[in-house]
């Protein structure tokens, strides 16, 4: 009796755990994977690509520290440069090594699209980090979760690693291209359409890659004499041999998100008119360039003072045209823009639809800026005036400004008022306008033409190169706030403070004596 009580219990232990372990497996969240498809985890890196603080889209707080455009009522926010501590983004590059896990554990080759697109993604958002603050975690930063005190690297670390990525990102690519073997899945900018040809795809990855890479270089200017950075030699590399570092081409090379009626609206649009857009009046910095240059891009961006239109100024006339400074008091500008003493945004072009315009991240105007800024500089030989004025061509054409063409002119209220008649060539044949040589006058053009090129697009962009060269010189006074300075830096994230307090503080020391102050240069600004 006893042995079979024994085999009894023995069988229903047995019967008993076998039967939890289907239960669990039962219990399992679908919803919840342990695993995903590199794809997917693609397009999560992508979208933190195109707004990696979720501010730098149009019409957003960047493009008012830009200087294109003023906020009037303190209800919607205000035009001082109010930024503290930043954030990291290395929950982002985490997601990035997700990736490539997820690749290699799908059977990808150890070179594939998904660990190429990596190298890229890594350099872009460490150089995000470090041009906002300084030095930054970065060699230990990716090493795993169980590490949590990181060491910082220096900010010439942090590009002197940045670039190599890069280097590495256009080898792996052209070995990708020429094995002709494998497919990028996922990819919502080159292939938003889908059924874009393989190579076709990562030939355009390629071409951003080394774009992106005189971006970076140009805005090591301060350290073309360092040794170890060899920026000069760099730039010249790529521009010297277009068959191994391609280049963008063509508008059509953009790197740019485009925004949809449905799930991804345009910032402005018909759903947001209002009060929104009598709230948002133009900046005096950008609508001043754009006249003194007679620039037909203000009738793009802008509609005529209601006041100087009352006054009889004709809507084509660029008096009609006015800014408020970015420094006024906004008690001020608030009563003149309700006057109608300054120029409203553009509203029949920026609130006629949901699809507005593509957002840039990386675009060909720009690098023909960087390409003659390069120039200039004497870093590489060529002709900079041809650089200079592919670079306005690029960014007329992006808002369809062409020899006889036609831009509808309305005022505040969206009447239509009437028609210009545009004229590129005759734009580039003023005096004002006109390359002036590779000297000082000549790069001031460069700068100023890229500022305005950078209008509602590229993020930063423009106040990184303001910050760089100054140029253009940004307006100040009590509406930008901080002691009527525009401020260097970030401070460091909060958290780093309790949870990394010993790495930020010799960070502090050795950078900034010990004291993390917006108004302090970083290393890159020296």
């Amino acid at each position: 009796m006893k042995t079979y009580i024994y085999i009894f219990i023995i069988l229903s232990g047995t019967f008993f755990l076998g039967g939890c372990q289907n239960f669990k497996e039962l219990e399992k969240n679908p919803n919840n994977p342990t695993s995903v498809p590199a794809s997917l985890v693609l397009q999560g890196v992508l979208k933190d690509l195109y707004s990696p603080t979720g501010a730098e889209q149009p019409w957003g707080d960047v493009h008012r520290w830009n200087q294109f455009y003023c906020i009037n009522y303190n209800y919607y926010g205000n035009n001082q440069y109010t930024w503290t501590s930043t954030s990291w983004n290395y929950t982002t590059l985490k997601n990035v090594v997700k990736m490539e896990e997820e690749a290699l554990a799908a059977g990808a080759g150890d070179v594939n699209p998904y660990s190429a697109l990596a190298k890229f993604f890594k350099a872009y958002f460490f150089i995000y980090m470090t041009q906002r603050v300084g030095d930054i975690p970065m060699t230990d930063a990716l090493k795993g979760l169980e590490l949590t005190h990181p060491t910082y690297d220096t900010q010439k670390s942090v590009y002197i690693q940045s670039l190599k990525l890069l280097d590495e990102a256009n080898s792996d690519l052209a070995e990708l291209i020429a094995a002709n073997n494998t497919t990028l899945i996922g990819d919502f900018y080159y292939d938003a359409a889908g059924g874009t040809d393989k190579v076709t795809l990562l030939k355009q990855w390629q071409k951003l890659v080394n774009t992106y890479t005189l971006r970076v270089l140009i805005s090591l200017s301060k350290k073309e004499a360092d040794a170890d950075l060899n920026i000069k030699q760099k730039f010249a590399a790529i521009i010297n041999n277009p068959t191994q570092y391609p280049i963008m081409t063509g508008l059509g090379d953009n790197l740019q998100f485009t925004y949809d009626a449905t799930y991804n609206k345009y910032p402005t649009n018909p759903g947001n008119f209002g009060n929104d857009a009598t709230r948002q009046n133009m900046s005096k910095l950008h609508l001043d360039l754009l006249k003194s240059l007679k620039d037909p891009r203000i009738f793009i961006a802008a509609a005529p003072a209601q006041a100087k239109l009352n006054a009889g100024i004709k809507f084509d006339s660029f008096d009609a045209y006015v800014g408020a400074s970015s420094g006024e008091d906004l008690g001020d500008m608030s009563t003149k823009a309700n006057q109608g003493e300054y120029s409203f945004i553009n509203r029949l072009r920026y609130y006629s639809n949901y699809t507005g315009e593509p957002g840039i991240i990386v675009g060909y105007s720009e690098m023909c800026f960087n390409i003659a800024e390069a120039i200039n500089r004497g870093w590489i030989s060529g002709n900079a005036e041809d650089s200079y004025v592919k670079g306005i061509k690029a960014s007329m054409k992006f808002y369809d400004i062409t020899d006889g063409g036609t831009i509808t002119v309305a005022d505040q209220d969206r009447k239509q008022l009437g028609t210009v008649t545009t004229s590129v060539t005759d734009y580039l044949d003023q005096s004002s306008v006109k390359y002036k040589g590779n000297n000082a006058d000549g790069l001031t053009q460069i700068l100023t033409q890229k500022y305005l090129s950078f209008f509602q697009n590229s993020g930063f962009e423009a106040f990184y190169n303001q910050r760089r060269t100054g140029v253009p010189a940004f307006l100040t006074g009590v509406g930008t706030g901080n002691s009527a300075r525009i401020p260097r830096r970030w401070l460091y994230p909060q958290s780093e403070e309790s949870t990394n307090t010993e790495n930020l503080k010799n960070a502090l020391q050795s950078q900034f004596g010990g004291t993390d102050d917006i108004n302090t240069d970083m290393w890159l600004l020296k």
